[in-house]
């Protein structure tokens, strides 16, 4: 017999493990937390730069791939998504923005009450535990580990000095009362170690016996009996379980997974639906439609003096006092996340708010995941904080085991082209101030040949990726916007006791990294879930 929860929820990521962590709080709830990865027990999980060890590791990672973008040359782009309790908050690099005002006023601008920055605000206040305490902005005694960078070096202060010398304002807080400006990043550590979703808020909640947590359990459907979500059917091995919702059940797979099991289940675009011979339960258009993501394109720089980490990897010495730093005092080189630096800047000073994100990283490799470069090497990522363009999910077969088709349709908008553009040379600006000229040797890539527009846009298209924020798949929006999926409070739309709660529900990605934003959305999907069981 299927046992019976009050609550399933699918997905123990950034949001899932928020959803699930605050529903078992009221004792009376049954909650079923569902993970198709393993626990969270990877070694580089927990260690800070541990993200370059988990990048390629398919233990934990989906290791997703878009089909072929034809703005890119035909290229295939690499997704890593986490299969992990803690799902990518467990392999991503760590940075903690939540993006800005305009962002979660333009959500509610679509006609998404309650989503204003001055609504998500107590709840981004709620999850966060900032080392610097409690204000009007920020959380000091919440689940989520949020600490100041632990290392820094002159080669990264004289990049802060060159982004100051090209006209950027430092800037002490990313999430305070502005973003724009150069300064360092915070991560989402505690005490030196990551503060994943799942360590966050599980390691307490999973003492409670209303509580059942089971990993290396996909997802294969949602039953629909009536309109109504009843069941989750689940693969364990050769395994297959169903779980009883008596009253809901929360997606929470992310951008690529909850569209998929939504239309795995019958809910989605009909015609799509009925190619694949999947019966359809709910004709929703807007499922898998909205894809979008932030595009970056990296810049390397060799240098003329160390002060990198490829030394440190390079050598059995530096190794050896990385582990030391690290166990003796968690500091030093492997509590550095995928940036260290941070600059928010606006091409155009008639924009209101930035428009690019800059990361400057302090090692460089030929291609992220592989070994560093023998020689002193930096990295700088630029992309554009809010794109245009649009892409779309699709399922290849009625299969859960296959990876859907994606394509993000990246660089598809002119704008999008054009302020990719100005933030590469943006990076190449900076770069050339006056602080820098110590450090810098000579512009590995894209190289002093790259000097017209053209040129510039040629290189991008050849050399950008993602960097990691597919978001919109699953849009929220008002009734009278066909193409949404869930409303205000993450209903899907025309099915009884379903929720979709993580990045899919974005209409816009947030103005830079998207994990604080997940998570707030678990926050704000739980409370809202308990106030209407009240």
């Amino acid at each position: 017999m299927a046992e019976s929860y009050d609550y399933i929820v699918v997905g123990a990521g950034s949001a899932g493990c928020a959803v699930a962590a605050r529903l078992s709080e009221i004792a009376s709830n049954r909650v079923l937390l569902l993970e198709a990865g393993p626990a969270d027990n990877h070694l580089w999980i927990h260690i800070p730069i541990g993200y370059a060890r988990t990048f390629l590791d398919e233990r934990v990672n989906w290791k997703y791939e878009t089909d072929p973008e034809p703005h890119l040359d035909d290229r295939r782009i690499y997704w890593p998504r986490g299969k992990t309790l803690g799902g990518s908050s467990s392999i991503n690099g760590l940075i903690y923005i939540r993006g800005i005002p305009s962002d979660f006023n333009y959500w509610r601008q679509l006609g998404n009450a309650g989503w204003g920055f001055d609504d998500v605000l107590a709840y981004f206040r709620k999850a966060e535990g900032n080392v610097r305490g409690d204000d009007e902005l920020h959380g000091g005694t919440g689940p989520l580990g949020v600490d100041d960078m632990r290392w820094r070096n002159a080669l990264s202060e004289a990049y802060v000095e060159a982004a100051v010398q090209a006209g950027y304002p430092r800037n002490g807080d990313f999430n305070g009362s502005k973003q724009e400006g150069v300064g360092y990043y915070q991560l989402t550590t505690r005490g030196g170690r990551r503060c994943s979703s799942a360590r966050a808020y599980l390691q307490a909640a999973r003492g409670r016996p209303n509580l059942r947590v089971v990993t290396g359990a996909r997802t294969e459907k949602v039953e629909i009996s009536e309109g109504r979500a009843t069941a989750v059917r689940y693969r364990i091995g050769e395994r297959t379980e169903t779980a009883q919702a008596a009253r809901e059940i929360i997606l929470c797979g992310g951008a690529i997974n909850s569209p998929q099991i939504l239309m795995l289940s019958g809910i989605g675009p009909a015609e799509h639906l009925a190619e694949n011979s999947i019966a359809v339960k709910h004709h929703l258009p807007g499922v898998g439609e909205n894809l979008h993501d932030h595009y970056q394109c990296r810049q390397l720089y060799r240098c003329c003096q160390p002060g990198t980490m490829n030394e440190a990897v390079g050598s059995l010495l530096g190794k050896v006092k990385m582990g030391l730093d690290y166990a003796l005092g968690r500091r030093g080189l492997l509590t550095v996340g995928a940036g260290l630096v941070g600059v928010f800047l606006r091409t155009r000073p008639e924009l209101e708010d930035p428009d690019i994100q800059l990361h400057f990283i302090p090692f460089s490799t030929d291609k992220m995941g592989t070994t560093l470069h023998d020689f002193p090497g930096f990295t700088v990522t630029m992309n554009q904080s809010r794109p245009q363009s649009r892409g779309r999910l699709r399922l290849r077969s009625a299969d859960p085991r296959q990876y859907p088709s994606m394509v993000a349709n990246y660089l598809a908008d002119d704008e999008d082209r054009r302020t990719a553009i100005a933030g590469l040379k943006a990076v190449r600006r900076i770069s050339q101030q006056p602080a820098l000229k110590p450090w810098i040797d000579q512009e590995l890539l894209p190289g002093p040949s790259v000097q017209g527009d053209d040129e510039w846009l040629a290189f991008l298209k050849a050399n950008g990726g993602s960097i990691y924020h597919p978001v919109g798949t699953c849009k929220m929006g008002p009734a009278g916007d066909r193409m949404a999926v869930v409303d205000e409070r993450l209903r899907v739309r025309g099915v009884g006791g379903l929720r979709v709660a993580d990045a899919s529900i974005m209409p816009q990605v947030v103005s830079g990294n998207t994990n604080a934003a997940c998570i707030m959305i678990g926050e704000k999907c739980a409370d809202m879930i308990r106030a209407e069981a009240a």
